[in-house]
């Protein structure tokens, strides 16, 4: 790796799985990469649950040819930072993190890039691979801003013997509360739906349901927020309204994209899916040399596009590229 190089054939805005498979396929191909990165390696992945465990088996999330080893069927949070480590060791990527990218103009070398620390880079092709994980879905209600109301969850020692409402019905909500509730805390599940997700990970339904019925877990379905004040949600239930306790509030309804760089970019968005206007075949958007990857490329409908179909998104662009140049 050069740290002083500033100018490079593909320069890539992130550095998830994704942003990373584009770097190796380019580096592969005999291309000069640099990558840069607002904040750590697989940052999204890195602020995941600490306790959280895959749906995807390894290979599923293997990149570069690099072997995804573990003992166990499913790899945890740890495994997989730990991994996606290995791999930019392996193929020496010139991965620049803590930096995020403001700018990127066009200029006589194809694109000029400018980042939050005011470096300025150069490259003939940009790679957009920015995720979503910063971006959090709102219910707008008042009191969504309050101290007490997370969009992220962490892990459950701080809320022992607290009353917590978690909002959502997928995955993320469905997990949190089961860990909120097996480190002593009180859980009330509120969903806007009929049922759960048809999505949530199939070996954690049964625990879930059990819990719901049991009464250890109390759940408001067909069920929206009003209001969340301290100490306190109102929510709007198929019976009326009704106060429920809080101390704590997690509102875990999914993320979308952040189009406003893309759009300062010059990428068209389209303003009901809020997807970049790019060329499916190439993955190259209405901006000349400029494409995106990775979870950014189905804009908010990102539960199409996971690392398993992301990490393809490298050999597509990388092909386009070469052909371009050919």
């Amino acid at each position: 790796m050069d740290s002083m190089n500033t100018s490079a054939d593909v320069v890539i805005v992130g550095a998830g799985p994704g942003g990373l498979s584009c770097a190796i396929e380019a580096k592969n191909a005999g291309l000069s990469v640099i990558v840069l990165e607002k904040g750590s390696l697989v940052d999204y992945i890195r602020r995941f649950p600490a306790n959280l465990v895959w749906f995807s088996t390894p290979e599923l999330l293997e990149i570069g040819g690099v072997p995804f080893v573990i003992s166990t069927v499913r790899p945890t949070r740890v495994d997989t930072l730990n991994y996606y480590q290995k791999v930019v060791r392996f193929h020496r990527l010139d991965v620049r993190c803590f930096d995020g990218v403001r700018t990127i103009h066009r200029s006589p070398e194809g694109f000029e890039i400018g980042t939050a620390g005011g470096a300025l880079y150069t490259g003939r092709n940009v790679v957009v691979a920015t995720g979503y994980f910063d971006n959090p879905n709102r219910l707008g209600v008042p009191g969504e801003d309050l101290p007490h109301v997370r969009h992220y969850y962490d892990e459950p020692f701080m809320y022992f013997d607290s009353d917590v409402v978690v909002v959502g019905g997928r995955n993320s909500a469905v997990e949190a509360a089961l860990d909120l509730y097996r480190h002593g805390a009180r859980v009330r599940l509120v969903h806007r739906g009929e049922r759960l997700s048809e999505g949530v990970k199939y070996w954690i339904l049964p625990d879930i349901e059990n819990r719901i019925k049991a009464g250890e877990i109390q759940a408001s379905f067909r069920s929206t927020v009003l209001t969340i004040q301290s100490g306190a949600v109102t929510v709007k239930t198929p019976g009326g309204t009704e106060r429920l306790p809080a101390a704590f509030v997690f509102i875990l309804v999914g993320f979308h994209p952040d189009v406003t760089h893309m759009r300062e970019f010059g990428i068209r968005i389209d303003p009901e899916t809020l997807a970049p206007e790019h060329d499916p075949s190439t993955l190259e958007t209405n901006v000349p040399g400029m494409y995106v990857a990775g979870s950014a490329v189905a804009g908010k409908y990102n539960n199409k596009i996971f690392v398993e179909n992301g990490r393809l998104h490298g050999r597509v662009i990388v092909s386009a590229i070469l052909a371009s140049v050919a």
